[in-house]
């Protein structure tokens, strides 16, 4: 135990550090990330999921329980449902390495079950299958508290990672290092660019809630060990780009701003009972498996 909390001191004060630099950029000032070594007994083994990257030894499952982890493989996830149109849910993380780049990159196997199939008549489901993400976690910047890209998201398998986030494809007007709370004004004055998201709809996307928890993790400065009791209220969707026939068309907007009204419904006397709002940042570079998740800093 003692061991795993000055991991958790040692990784805290490095991604809290901040950045001078507003966004990565493919190519510039980033730590190149080992290759993989040539390797014959370990064939059927996955790079970084299977085998560390810095020792060569065997990743042993753990099905543990730390939060953050989770988060990382449930936005893994996400983004492979995002992509695919499909809707898988996540059970819990097996077991995950680290590698220390420019940013901290996290190798996690998870399962994942897919909730369509039916349950054996034993009430037991046959869908869980094991699943593979890599988060790289960029840490503080300017004016953004938590920079996730997810790298990969796929089954199981062996393939070789691109692990290169291309940022030229990103649109400038998602590049900006200030996110600031939408005013009124703002909504009424350009309402193309904007979708206030239906109460049903809400229920229909839980990545919506799976974004609220992450701006939440964000507020807490990363210093949670379980799911909070959170209530989402209300979801406003930015895009740069007008909608072609309906406003809901921004939940599936591979590049949006959302801006996240919630509360904390946990034990009042708790210094986060009340009200919270949490703005993020999606963008996606077209690359399967590919999505950066920003959120905005509340200290800014």
């Amino acid at each position: 135990m003692k061991g795993e909390l000055s991991e958790l001191e040692f990784e805290l004060k490095r991604l809290l550090t901040p950045k001078p630099s507003k966004r990565k950029r493919k190519g510039k000032g980033k730590t190149k990330r080992p290759e993989e070594p040539r390797r014959s007994t370990k064939s059927e083994l996955a790079y970084g999921f299977d085998y560390d990257i810095s020792t060569s030894k065997k990743v042993k499952s753990r099905w543990g329980d730390k939060y953050n982890i989770a988060l990382y493989g449930r936005l893994g996830l996400h983004c492979y449902n995002f992509q695919k149109g499909t809707n898988y849910r996540f059970v819990r993380w097996q077991k995950y390495s680290t590698a220390l780049t420019a940013d901290v990159d996290y190798y996690i196997t998870l399962e994942a079950m897919d909730p369509a199939r039916p349950k054996t008549v034993f009430g037991h489901c046959d869908s869980v299958f094991s699943f593979q993400t890599m988060l790289s976690d960029a840490g503080r910047t300017d004016g953004i508290y938590i920079t996730w890209t997810t790298l990969a998201a796929r089954g199981k398998c062996k393939e070789a990672l691109d692990d290169e986030f291309d940022e030229d494809t990103i649109d400038d007007f998602y590049k900006s290092g200030v996110l600031k709370w939408l005013s009124d004004e703002a909504m009424a004055g350009d309402n193309k660019k904007y979708y206030v998201v239906q109460e049903s709809e809400l229920r229909e996307n839980d990545w919506l809630q799976l974004f609220m928890e992450i701006g939440f993790f964000s507020k807490a400065k990363r210093r949670l060990g379980a799911s909070p009791p959170l209530e989402i209220k209300k979801v406003v969707i930015e895009t740069n780009e007008e909608y072609i026939t309906e406003a809901r068309e921004k939940l599936k907007a591979k590049n949006a701003i959302y801006y996240i009204s919630y509360k904390y419904i946990g034990d009042p006397s708790s210094v986060w009972a009340g009200d919270h709002k949490s703005i993020l940042r999606k963008t996606m570079d077209g690359k399967p498996g590919h999505m950066c998740l920003e959120v905005a800093d509340d200290e800014e």
